[in-house]
């Protein structure tokens, strides 16, 4: 068995970028995920956008 745990959180927080042919495409700015400790290509879950 395979368990997810939340990590980090960032609230109220803008994407920045998203590709439209893309699905799950988002981007964050970069200092906001080196302060929550998020790596890239990390999986991230989005709420309420």
């Amino acid at each position: 068995m395979q368990r997810t745990m939340l990590k980090s959180k960032l609230h109220r927080v803008h994407v920045t970028h998203s590709e439209l042919h893309y699905e799950g495409s988002c981007a964050i700015d970069d200092d906001l995920l080196d302060a929550a400790d998020i790596k890239e290509y990390q999986q991230i879950e989005l709420y309420n956008v």
